[in-house]
């Protein structure tokens, strides 16, 4: 009977190998080597939007870099608590570079649609809703729904109006281990 030993180092090296595929795909291959510009690696599915969203008490902002981009190449829904920004970055250079004529060297930057998606976590008031475009970024403002904001509650006494309230002391250390408040 024969055994194999294992190598660990064989592992390591196969999980360095398909990081360096991952990244390849996601982000080095450039038009002409398998990948469609501007696409999510593996087929025609809109490339995804790098977004950052921000709560107070209020609303929800949303911001979105799309450098690049004109306004009017960018949809923004609203449908419930659920957001769907979709555009398409396009191609300065409409026409592929002549024969003898200049030829891209390092193309980067990637082109076509993208799509983003993202679900609040509450209602919002989509017909108050508020976007900007200015120097590259979206801001998209979206105002809670009434009953998403947060409400103050008034506390009202269950003892006589005439009665005056005693203090409550709460004792941090020492005797009183159950966590409850003594009166003085």
């Amino acid at each position: 009977m024969s055994s194999t030993r294992w190598d660990p180092f064989s592992d390591l090296v196969s999980l360095r190998e398909a990081m360096n595929n991952l990244l390849e795909e996601s982000f080095v291959r450039g038009p002409g080597e398998g990948a469609t510009p501007g696409a999510a690696p593996g087929g025609g599915a809109p490339a995804g939007l790098a977004i950052d969203v921000r709560e107070t008490p209020e609303a929800f902002t949303v911001t979105a870099s799309v450098p690049g981009v004109k306004p009017g190449d960018v949809d923004i829904s609203v449908l419930g608590d659920t957001l769907r920004i979709r555009g398409e970055r396009r191609d300065e250079q409409e026409s592929p570079p002549q024969a003898g004529g200049t030829r891209w060297i390092v193309r980067e930057r990637r082109l076509g649609a993208f799509e983003r998606t993202v679900r609040l976590p509450a209602a919002v008031h989509s017909g108050a809703a508020d976007a900007e475009f200015k120097d590259g970024v979206l801001t998209v403002t979206l105002p809670k729904a009434d009953e998403a904001r947060p409400r103050s509650v008034p506390i009202r006494s269950g003892q006589a109006a005439t009665s005056q309230a005693r203090p409550i002391d709460v004792v941090s250390d020492g005797g009183n281990r159950s966590g409850q408040p003594t009166t003085g």
